[in-house]
C-alpha cells in the first residue's frame, strides 16, 4: 500500500510516529516560511506542514502543488501549538510535519471548486461528474447506501434468505411503465426488454422451492423523470412462500430496526402504525401521508349541499365532494398570494379555490352566499379560529385529494410545521385492486396482474376490490411496497378477465408463468423497496442523483458518457434494426 493510514484516522495518540499518506491536495496556503497543505482522502482531512528548514527538496517540490494534485507524503504526527487547533476537524488537534514528498499525478485547474457546490450547475457536475463524487459530503452518501445495503444483506441472511440473480434480458409484458427494448442480433426482428422489476422471477422462484429469496436488484422503466425517479433505478426486492400479510409486516419491521440501529444508531418503536387507504385518502388526500404534522382534510360536502353558492351545492348535487384545510396564522394573506394558490390549485386539475379569511368578521367573496349559520357551522367543522386561512375545492374525490393534498405539504413546509429529526414509519394497507382507466376504456390493475384480492368474488363489484397489498411510507415518502400474489390459476384467470386480458393474450404475455402455476405453486408475497429512494431521504440529500454514482438528467441522458448517443448505420444493420433518426 502506499499509505499506512488514512488521512481522517489520525488523533493525537499519534502523536511522534512517522505515517505515509496518500491523497489529494484539497487546499494549499504558503505562509511565507511555511506552507501547509489539507491533504485529503475518502476518510477526512489532515493538516501537512512544510518547513524548509526540514528538507529544502521538498519545500521546493511543495510550492509547485496545486488543488487536487494526487501526492504521497511521509510525515512525523505532531501536537499542533496551543491555540491553533481546528476544532472543525477529527484531526484538528494533530498536523503531520512532511519529511518526504512525492507527487503522483497533476492536475488541471478544475472546472469548478469542489468547496462551492451551491453556485455550480447540475450539469456541470454532471458533466465532470467523478469530480463531483470527490466531494466529502457525496462520498459520505455513498458510504450510508453500502453500510445499509450490507446490513439489508446481513439481516436477510440471518433469516435464511437466499440472494439470487434474476436476467437482465427478458420478455416485454404488459401493465407496467414503458420497457426498455434491446433488439437481437441472433433472432432477427425479436427484442428482449430490461426488467421494471424481477417480479415473473421472483415468483417463479417460489415455484421453485425457495422460499425465501432477496435481490439487489437493477430495474429500468421508460418513463418520465422528476427529483426521485431515474430510468435506472436499484431495488432491495424480496418475496416469499407460506406467508400472508402479518408474516411480511412482522419481517420488514424487524428489518428496518435492525438497519436504523447498526447504521443510523437509531432505535425504532414497533409495530408500525397502520392506516387504510381509503383514511390516507381521506384525511391527507395522499396515499403516502406525512403524519408528522396536522392540516388534514375536512369534509363539508353535508353543510353545503343545500347552500346558495351553486358551485358547491351543484358539485354534491353531481356525486362529487367538498373539502377544506385550516391553515393557522395565514389570514393575512394577500389577494396576489391567494391567486397564486388558485393558479397552482387549476395547475392540478380543479377548477377553482375557495378561501375564508377569517378575522373579527370572515373576508371571502364567496361569504355572501351563506348565512351567518352556515359559516359558523363550516368554521366549527374546521376547527378554524381567528387568524386562520380556510380552502375550500369543490370536485370529484381524486381532484380533491389532489390540491388539498399538495397544499397541505406546501403549507406544512412553508409554515415550519414539519418537525426535523421526527421518523414517521407508517403501512398503508387495503389498496383498491383495480381502477377505471378512462383512456382504455376498462379496468387496470394498481398493483399488477398478480395481485391477490381478498375476496375471490372481486369480479362482481370490481369497483370497490380491495387487494392484499401495502406500502411502507415513512414521514410522507412511500419507501416500498407489495402484496400477496394470487397462486390459484381460476383466481388469475378471472382477474385476467376482469382487466380484458384474453387467455390468449395472457398465454402469449405470461404463458410460462401460468404453465409453472399448474404445478403446485406455494402461497406467496412479496415486497420491494426503492433502495435509492431510501438512500436520498435518510441521507437528507437534495436530489436522489446525489445518492447514484452516475445519475441521469431529467431527459435521462448521461451528460458524463453522452448516452444516449446514435450509432452507426453497420450497427444497424447488425440488429436488423432500421432508424428514422439521420446521422448528421
Amino acid at each position: 500500500m502506499m499509505k499506512d493510514i488514512d488521512c481522517g484516522a489520525l488523533r493525537k495518540e499519534h502523536a511522534g510516529k512517522v505515517v505515509t499518506l496518500s491523497g489529494w491536495v484539497h487546499r494549499r496556503r504558503d505562509h511565507g516560511g511555511l506552507i501547509f497543505v489539507d491533504l485529503r482522502d475518502r476518510s477526512g482531512l489532515v493538516q501537512v506542514v512544510f518547513d524548509p528548514d526540514t528538507s529544502k527538496d521538498n519545500f521546493v517540490q511543495a510550492e509547485k502543488l496545486r488543488s487536487e494534485f494526487c501526492v504521497q507524503i511521509k510525515g512525523e504526527v505532531s501536537i499542533r501549538p496551543a491555540g491553533l487547533e481546528n476544532k472543525e476537524l477529527a484531526t484538528g488537534e494533530i498536523e503531520v510535519k512532511a519529511k518526504e514528498l512525492n507527487i503522483l499525478s497533476t492536475s488541471q485547474v478544475l472546472p469548478f471548486a469542489l468547496d462551492t457546490r451551491t453556485d455550480v450547475d447540475e450539469n456541470v457536475r454532471l458533466r465532470y461528474r467523478y469530480l463531483d463524487l470527490r466531494r466529502p459530503e457525496l462520498q459520505q452518501n455513498f458510504i450510508l447506501r453500502h453500510r445499509i445495503t450490507k446490513a439489508v444483506r446481513d439481516f436477510l441472511d440471518q433469516e435464511g434468505f437466499l440472494e439470487v440473480e434474476t436476467p437482465m434480458l427478458t420478455k416485454s409484458t404488459p401493465e407496467g411503465a414503458r420497457d426498455y427494448l434491446v433488439p437481437s442480433r441472433v433472432n432477427p426482428g425479436t427484442f428482449y426488454a430490461l426488467p421494471q422489476s424481477p417480479q415473473i422471477f421472483k415468483q417463479l422462484l417460489m415455484v421453485s422451492g425457495f422460499e425465501k429469496y432477496f435481490q439487489i436488484a437493477k430495474c429500468f422503466r421508460d418513463e418520465d423523470l422528476r427529483k426521485d425517479r431515474q430510468p435506472e433505478f436499484t431495488q432491495i426486492d424480496m418475496e416469499m412462500s407460506f406467508i400472508d400479510t402479518e408474516d411480511i409486516y412482522s419481517l420488514i419491521e424487524r428489518m428496518f430496526t435492525h438497519i436504523f440501529d447498526k447504521v443510523m444508531g437509531i432505535k425504532l418503536t414497533t409495530p408500525f402504525p397502520r392506516m387504510t387507504y381509503a383514511e390516507g385518502m381521506r384525511r391527507f388526500g395522499s396515499d403516502k401521508p406525512d403524519t408528522r404534522f396536522g392540516i388534514e382534510l375536512t369534509d363539508v360536502s353535508d353543510l353545503v349541499s343545500n347552500c346558495g353558492f351553486k358551485v358547491f351545492a351543484d358539485t354534491v348535487a353531481k356525486g362529487g365532494e367538498v373539502k377544506g384545510i385550516c391553515v393557522p396564522g395565514c389570514a393575512d394573506y394577500t389577494r396576489k398570494q391567494l391567486d397564486d394558490l388558485t393558479l397552482l390549485a387549476q395547475e392540478l386539475g380543479a377548477k377553482g379555490l375557495a378561501y375564508m379569511l377569517v378575522k373579527e368578521e370572515v373576508k371571502s367573496p364567496i361569504a355572501k352566499f351563506f348565512t351567518p349559520e352556515e359559516i359558523k357551522a363550516l368554521l366549527e367543522r374546521m376547527g378554524a379560529k381567528e387568524g386562520d386561512l380556510v380552502l375550500f375545492v369543490a370536485d370529484k374525490p381524486t381532484t380533491v385529494a389532489a390540491v388539498l393534498g399538495r397544499l397541505r405539504l406546501d403549507f406544512g413546509a412553508e409554515l415550519g410545521l414539519i418537525p426535523e429529526n421526527q421518523l414517521n414509519f407508517l403501512w398503508v394497507v387495503d389498496f383498491p385492486l383495480l381502477e377505471w382507466s378512462e383512456e382504455e376504456k376498462r379496468y387496470v390493475a394498481v398493483h399488477h396482474p398478480f395481485t391477490s384480492p381478498k375476496d375471490k368474488d372481486f369480479d362482481k363489484d370490481p369497483a370497490n376490490a380491495v387487494a392484499k397489498a401495502y406500502d411502507l411510507v415513512l414521514n410522507g415518502v412511500e419507501l416500498g411496497g407489495g402484496s400477496i400474489r394470487i397462486h390459484d390459476a381460476e383466481l388469475q384467470a378471472k382477474l385476467f378477465s376482469v382487466l380484458g386480458i384474453s387467455p390468449e393474450d395472457a398465454e402469449d404475455k405470461f404463458g410460462f408463468l401460468l404453465k409453472a402455476f399448474k404445478f403446485g405453486p406455494p402461497p406467496h408475497g412479496g415486497i420491494a423497496f426503492g433502495l435509492d429512494r431510501m438512500i436520498w431521504l435518510l441521507a437528507g440529500a437534495e436530489s436522489i442523483r446525489d445518492v447514484i454514482a452516475f445519475p441521469k438528467t431529467q431527459k435521462a441522458v448521461c451528460l458524463l458518457t453522452d448516452a444516449p448517443s446514435l450509432v452507426s448505420e453497420k450497427q444497424l444493420r447488425e440488429l436488423h434494426v432500421a432508424s428514422t433518426v439521420v446521422k448528421e
